[in-house]
């Protein structure tokens, strides 16, 4: 549980201190995309990966390694000399983190009889979202607060007594385990992954600050073969070995493919959101770093409580239209501060701003929670456990996408040659302009999230698959720990034992 609190805290905790490493670091433009997008494009290419290795080499083993990695380079993050070392060490946290986090459920399953796992993964849901509610304020506080004339490291340095001792007690108490069947690494796949994505988002996060040359047209034009070349060779793989990191038949299912599409947009649309508003409350409207970061509680609260309806209340009897109700609440949230910013400008308050972050974080919790059921209810059940690392893979791609693309959808609204008097307005204006961009994306989701099944089968706590045979424990692990690759915002569903009806993990 800390290794995952860990986690969700270091993907939000960032957001809020970037202005002030700015400041204090003199950070570019690309590289403050970077120090965000970093972590996510890490984590992601590396999910599936490290779930693998856990199966092959030992949960308990890849946790520790993870761990200690994850401590590691939070202190390298902590004491960098320059924008490009904290770059650099954002790289290997995301890298790191892709080791520990999929091990924790699968410890869980494979540590906890069926009838204890309820508590368990109540208490993994308590902590997603005391995660989501602690990043950004903890962050905050941590900036203000200036510790030991510190500035904005101790977001990272807090990690440092927190990993040492789960890497103590977690040596200590946790049992080693390893999957029955574990497939093979992918590292090909891995490899071309991160080449096809550092070549679409390296071109497009410098472009705004080199005027888009042609090289950096070219570059995103070649990491469409790249993706091309991805494809043939996991083909290749399955019919190798059967394993590939992807498991390309899933996509002959509509509702997963939609549900993919949804992800990857869904993510794109948190990535871009989260870095401009930050840089809209404390560059634009010139707010300190804990004001900034105490306007963010009534959206994050309100995700929660959503969260926690849509899937027990409202999916089982409205099915679909619940998600589409999510993507058409939060557009109007958006469409709300694009008019509450326009409308109130320089002088807009944190009580003003409650209002459009709480219609948003509403309509967030209404997608979060039910959406990972709605894109596994079609999928074979041999498949689970490689669509759920997928669904947690393409989101963080989404994001680090997002983060990309911030360059032209607010960097590029900004004037090279503005006096300083004037760039708050610029940034203010930028904002607006960014989300009109957001709210169009949560449109095309609404549209894509008419292919999901209308009643998306549910695998709730203590829920079976209707007339599902009893599965054994090999096929359990395999499905579950295979890529529990959990990522920060969706609760696990329960795994399956020999004297169960299995049901999907995630």
């Amino acid at each position: 549980m800390t290794a995952s609190f860990m986690d969700l805290v270091d993907v939000t905790i960032v957001n809020v201190a970037i202005p002030t490493i700015t400041r204090d670091e003199g950070a570019s433009l690309s590289q403050i995309q970077w120090i965000t997008a970093g972590y996510a494009l890490a984590f992601a290419a590396g999910l599936i990966t490290g779930g693998r290795l856990g199966d092959i080499y030992g949960r308990k083993r890849l946790f520790l390694i993870g761990i200690a990695g994850f401590t590691l380079a939070s202190a390298l993050c902590g004491f960098a000399v320059n924008p490009d070392m904290l770059v650099a060490s954002r790289f290997l946290q995301g890298a790191t983190a892709a080791l520990m986090v999929p091990q924790v459920l699968s410890i869980v399953h494979a540590t906890f009889p069926a009838h204890e796992r309820g508590k368990v993964f109540g208490l993994f849901g308590a902590i997603v979202g005391l995660g989501a509610v602690t990043g950004p304020l903890l962050g905050a506080l941590l900036t203000e607060w200036n510790l030991f004339g510190l500035e904005w490291r101790p977001i990272f340095l807090i990690n440092l007594p927190v990993g040492i001792a789960a890497l103590i007690l977690g040596r200590k108490f946790i049992s080693e385990s390893k999957a029955p069947k574990a497939l093979k690494l992918d590292l090909v796949g891995v490899v071309l992954v991160v080449i096809a994505l550092l070549m679409l988002l390296y071109p497009l996060t410098r472009g705004h600050e080199l005027d888009w040359p042609l090289w950096g047209h070219l570059m995103m034009a070649g990491s469409l073969p790249v993706f091309g070349l991805l494809v043939a060779y996991e083909n290749h793989k399955a019919k190798k070995d059967g394993s590939p990191l992807i498991e390309l038949p899933l996509f002959k299912v509509k509702s997963f493919a939609a549900g993919i599409a949804v992800q990857l947009t869904f993510g794109l649309v948190m990535g871009i959101f989260f870095l401009v508003w930050t840089l809209y409350m404390q560059t634009g409207l010139g707010w300190s770093v804990l004001k900034a970061g105490l306007t963010g509680v009534p959206f994050s609260i309100a995700v929660s409580f959503a969260a926690g309806i849509s899937v027990q209340k409202l999916v089982p009897v409205f099915g679909r239209k619940v998600l589409q109700a999510g993507a058409l609440t939060m557009a109007v949230g958006v469409l709300l501060y694009i008019w509450e910013a326009d409308r109130y400008g320089m002088a807009i308050t944190q009580w003003q701003m409650a209002l459009p972050l709480i219609v948003m974080g509403l309509g967030m919790g209404l997608i979060v929670a039910p959406l990972t059921d709605a894109v596994l209810s079609e999928v074979p059940r041999e498949h689970a456990g490689s669509a759920s690392g997928l669904i947690n893979t393409t989101m963080q791609m989404g994001n680090a996408l997002g983060l990309g693309l911030v360059s032209v959808v607010f960097f590029g609204q900004l004037s090279d040659s503005v006096v300083p008097q004037e760039m708050a307005a610029e940034i203010v204006a930028a904002f607006q302009y960014a989300l009109k961009y957001v709210a169009a994306v949560l449109g095309v989701i609404f549209l894509v999230m008419f292919a999901l099944p209308k009643r998306p089968k549910q695998h709730l706590e203590g829920g079976a698959d209707e007339g599902a045979a009893p599965s054994s424990d090999e096929d359990a692990a395999s499905s579950s720990d295979e890529d529990a690759a959990s990522s920060s915002d969706e609760a696990p569903r329960k795994a399956a034992d020999d004297d169960e009806e299995p049901v999907l993990v995630h």
